[in-house]
């Protein structure tokens, strides 16, 4: 496991690195620096993220090289640097998280402020995320401007303590069934653990279709719904599972 080096205080005073690693490398990083390498190859940011949170923030400047080396470990959970004289592999099992805005200027779509991109800028922008690299982001979620009625009187937001407690219980659900997190499910272990009924694979087949889903995407929704299954203290994927899951696979960002 290869996790930020401590420093020398801290490896005396604590010995082991006990948290999760958080990795928010700029927006200009290399290729290299993102999944590791060099003349003499060394892990990059996604290895270091390993087990823990890589944050790419302002994504689609990033350049597309850079992102498309996440396909990869995003698949893989590794990755596999080769050179002249060997082929090196580095865990990269993280959770990517990233941040955009839906065009340069950030104001497409919002009622209150005009966007001054041209639909060509808009485009281009993203243009910058491939398809295969969006294929392999689970969930997709829009986030509207807060108005300033919203920012003045927000409420009470739930605690953390019933959160950690409805994740705990889904997460003790989904290891006592098949002994491994839903998504680590492929193939014929998927189709074991998440199967659909009548009704509910007649809509996984609509949704499919009407989205144009990839056999890596149609996956993806069916471990996604698993997930929200669980969640639910469901032991069934039904259709409103498998809804909430489709919903957060916009056909178009």
């Amino acid at each position: 496991m290869i996790l930020n080096s401590p420093s020398p205080s801290f490896t005396q005073r604590s010995g082991l690195i006990r948290t999760p690693p958080y990795r928010q490398p700029h927006h200009t990083v290399s290729d290299a620096g993102l999944i590791g390498g060099g003349s003499i190859p060394r892990p990059g940011e996604v290895s270091l993220a390993h087990r823990g949170v890589l944050f790419l923030d302002e994504l689609p400047e990033f350049s597309r090289k850079a992102l498309e080396t996440l396909r990869q470990p995003l698949e893989d959970g590794e990755v596999t640097i080769s050179r002249a004289r060997a082929s090196l592999r580095y865990p990269a099992r993280f959770q990517l998280i990233a941040a955009m805005n839906p065009c340069p200027c950030g104001h497409f779509g919002d009622p209150e402020k005009a966007c001054t991109c041209s639909p060509l800028t808009r485009t281009r922008y993203t243009a910058r995320l491939s398809g295969p690299l969006l294929d392999r982001i689970d969930l997709r979620v829009s986030v509207p401007r807060l108005t300033v009625e919203e920012l003045t009187r927000a409420g009470t937001p739930e605690s953390s303590a019933p959160v950690r407690a409805r994740i705990q219980a889904a997460r003790d659900t989904m290891l006592s069934r098949q002994g491994e997190r839903n998504s680590l499910l492929i193939g014929q272990a998927l189709r074991q653990h998440a199967p659909l009924a009548q009704g509910p694979a007649s809509f996984m087949a609509a949704a499919a279709r009407q989205l144009g889903l990839t056999g890596r995407g149609h996956d993806r929704v069916l471990r996604l719904a698993r997930t929200v299954a669980d969640l639910g203290g469901s032991p069934d994927i039904r259709e409103v599972h498998l809804a909430e899951a489709v919903a957060f696979r916009p056909r178009a960002l």
